[in-house]
């Protein structure tokens, strides 16, 4: 029998609130080119605020050796886009605001700001994810559903990529207890097509949807790994259902793994190849899962103690003011098409971290770098 929880709260109290000023500081940041979550946060906290970083922009990106400064979101672009995201019913929120999922706003790639359609009290609440494959077997529909209930019934909120397959059984059987839609594009752009109905149940019993994408923005291949860190970030851990070699949601099953999410999986037979992946989860080290009381007992000790920000760069002053030319000649010449990792090129070059981080940074805001998972980069051509 599991315990039920109730209306529990994820364990980590919002203390944020944006002024408009700050909010349409944040979405031109976010919107300016080569700036990704990543670099947002390095730049604000280094100079303080977007608006000072945004000021930065063109002369961090031509020491990076960019031609030309690149486009900088202008105040009016931003003030537009929030204006017409209101009229849709959809609120831009920041880290540690209320709505914002407590645990994904402490990846190190979190969105800075998230378009949030729906009842913010639900994005609050324990979440557990349930992805799978899109040609799922009737058994694994099943068998999804029945997780998403009864997880449901004991409090939690089931969060997916309204994908086909898994991902569509998990929300519809979770529409009653609450599940939370992760958009590869924007709220108006809904991916497939066929699933605007789920989509509206889900806001229409007190659900809610997610995205990081402006309105218009029709999800693209990489879109979805953008998506799948989402789910896995929000989530205390990370049920996969079926998947083959090579599927999605091993991706998001990485994903939960880097940012110390749990991953569980759901075993199949070795004759499916849609069982392939997760019995390969399952041998390096997954949680074995044939009952959602399996779930319920390894994350109760992870909701009992408060969670702890990832592994990753350091958020304090991780500049130095002005490189020497020879530091960049040396970093960018160990960098290449091959990703390598941010603390082998400390390493190789003697430079101290700050600079590298620094030279990485320019590069990056010139459109000539490329950021991986794991603390990884290289150089775009």
């Amino acid at each position: 029998m599991l315990r039920s929880q109730g209306d529990a709260v994820d364990a980590i109290n919002p203390s944020v609130e944006l002024t408009e000023a700050e909010r349409i500081d944040r979405l031109r940041l976010i919107r300016s080119d080569n700036v990704g979550p990543r670099t947002f946060r390095s730049l604000v906290d280094h100079f303080g605020t977007a608006r000072a970083a945004l000021e930065r922009l063109p002369d961090l990106a031509r020491r990076g050796g960019a031609q030309r400064s690149g486009r900088i979101c202008s105040a009016d672009e931003a003030k537009a886009e929030l204006a017409a995201s209101r009229k849709f019913g959809i609120a831009w929120l920041a880290p540690g605001e209320d709505g914002y999922p407590a645990r994904l706003a402490m990846i190190d790639d979190a969105p800075p700001l998230l378009a949030v359609r729906g009842d913010t009290k639900t994005l609050m609440r324990p979440i557990i994810a349930i992805v799978g494959s899109r040609n799922a077997s009737g058994a694994g529909l099943k068998f999804a559903g029945q997780l998403a209930r009864e997880l449901g019934e004991v409090g939690f909120v089931i969060i997916s990529g309204l994908a086909r397959g898994v991902d569509q059984a998990a929300h519809r059987t979770s529409v009653e207890s609450g599940t939370i839609a992760v958009l590869a594009g924007g709220h108006d752009c809904i991916y497939p097509p066929e699933h605007g109905d789920l989509l509206g149940s889900i806001l229409d019993h007190a659900g809610a949807a997610i995205s990081e994408m402006p309105l218009g923005h029709e999800p693209r291949a990489r879109d979805f790994p953008r998506r799948n860190r989402l789910i896995s970030g929000a989530a205390l851990g990370v049920v996969v259902v079926e998947a083959a070699h090579r599927s999605g949601s091993l991706i998001t099953a990485r994903m939960a793994a880097e940012q110390g999410r749990e991953v569980f999986a759901v075993p199949g037979s070795p004759l499916d190849p849609r069982a392939a992946g997760t019995n390969d989860l399952i041998k390096q080290g997954a949680t074995l899962v044939t009952e959602a009381a399996d779930i319920v007992n390894a994350l109760q000790p992870i909701m009992e103690r408060p969670p702890m920000h990832p592994v990753g760069e350091p958020d304090s002053d991780p500049f130095e003011s002005d490189p020497q030319g020879h530091d960049r000649d040396q970093i960018t010449g160990l960098l290449g098409p091959a990703p390598i990792s941010i603390d082998d090129l400390v390493r190789m070059s003697g430079a101290s971290p700050a600079i590298v981080r620094t030279v990485l940074l320019e590069l990056e805001l010139a459109g000539r770098l490329e950021r991986h998972g794991g603390g990884l980069v290289s150089l775009l051509k």
